[in-house]
């Protein structure tokens, strides 16, 4: 058996399909449904963070998606200088470079995966399934990174002091309450990881007998 055999995995017959059609089926709609919520996610914010100052008595709001940020951006930079934090442009400035190919990219390989029916499938599907992880852990360290290197000249910075943020819930920062919440964008990227993990149980649960009979005759 070749090696393009083994990766893609056995083939089902008419007969098969038309006979265990659900079985085969659901694994593939689940990744074409990952795939789409992937695709979605890249017109929704991924991040929201609401903040209560007494300058602004009703409050700021900067909306994060995954290549820009909407809201009160500027707004906050002013308050983020009076701190000592950095500027937002300097922030995550290579992961925003890529985050709409890459996001692309994923959604490709879940469809991608449609065509293997082999263990193999979750080297398609695992960086999907990772995704939301990966965002959470890299925006974790920008809130850190941010609280940890503030301009020792600004005015509140001695009083603030360093600081971690959490990614997701309330903070207070010095005369500062904040709220980060998860945006519907994450939302549906966690879904899609969710739905994709599950499209693997179901996928092994239908190529598995098939595999082991493709392995049997070539022995």
């Amino acid at each position: 058996m070749s090696v393009l055999s083994r990766v893609l995995g056995p083939r089902v017959s008419k007969e098969e399909m038309a006979e265990h059609a659900d079985l085969y089926k659901k694994p593939s709609r689940l990744l074409i449904g990952g795939s789409i919520l992937l695709l979605v996610s890249l017109l929704l914010p991924y991040w929201v963070l609401r903040l209560q100052a007494p300058q602004f008595p009703d409050g700021l709001t900067v909306t994060a998606y995954v290549n820009r940020l909407e809201g009160d951006v500027g707004e906050l930079e002013g308050l983020n200088h009076y701190v000592g934090l950095g500027s937002f442009e300097d922030a995550a400035v290579f992961e925003r470079s890529i985050a709409i190919y890459a996001i692309i990219g994923l959604a490709a390989l879940l469809l991608a995966g449609l065509y293997v029916h082999s263990r193999w499938v979750l080297v398609l599907a695992l960086p999907a399934m990772l995704f939301p992880l990966v965002f959470m852990v890299d925006l974790q360290y920008w809130l850190w990174d941010f609280g940890h290197n503030l301009d020792p000249l600004a005015p509140l910075a001695a009083a603030v002091g360093e600081f971690t943020p959490p990614i997701f819930g309330p903070a207070e920062i010095a005369q500062f309450n904040t709220l980060a919440l998860p945006g519907f964008g994450f939302l549906m990227a966690l879904a899609a990881s969710i739905m994709v993990g599950y499209a693997m149980v179901l996928h092994r649960r239908a190529y598995r007998p098939l595999i082991e009979a493709m392995e049997s005759r070539d022995e």
